[in-house]
């Protein structure tokens, strides 16, 4: 995970107005209003590297309610689209979402159902696919 964060770090693109960081009440706010617990390493994710930008995919974000990828924004219209509730977006990629269950393992829901891609948690997703795109 440190390594993830280190090269998310050093990879990090200059922007006009950078992203904050969230702090932990922040996320129960957050939680509040989806209405499902934010699991820990996605938690983590957020609270570390959410302010990140990096290549052509945007994970979530939760300190700008304006932003395009703001996490109950993003998560009211995956779970319109049927992305099953006890997922949390993770990130957009078209109409397809990268999503966090509950037992913090991440998903890719594309053409409205699961499919059979994987990743054991969201620093081996950021490692695999946010890295590698």
């Amino acid at each position: 995970m440190e390594d993830v964060i280190e090269q998310l770090r050093e990879l990090n693109e200059p922007v006009p107005v950078p992203l904050e960081l969230p702090d932990e009440e922040l996320l129960v706010e957050i939680e509040e209003e989806l209405l499902i617990g934010i699991p820990a390493e996605f938690r983590e994710f957020l609270l570390k590297v959410s302010d990140v930008v990096y290549g052509r995919l945007e994970p979530v974000t939760v300190t700008d309610p304006q932003s395009h990828t703001y996490l109950p924004e993003v998560a009211a219209v995956a779970w319109a689209m049927g992305l099953p509730r006890e997922f949390i977006p993770l990130c957009a990629d078209g109409d397809d979402y990268y999503a966090v269950g509950q037992d913090g393992e991440v998903v890719l829901w594309a053409d409205g159902e699961l499919t059979e891609e994987t990743w054991d948690s969201v620093w081996t997703w950021a490692r695999d696919v946010w890295l590698d795109t």
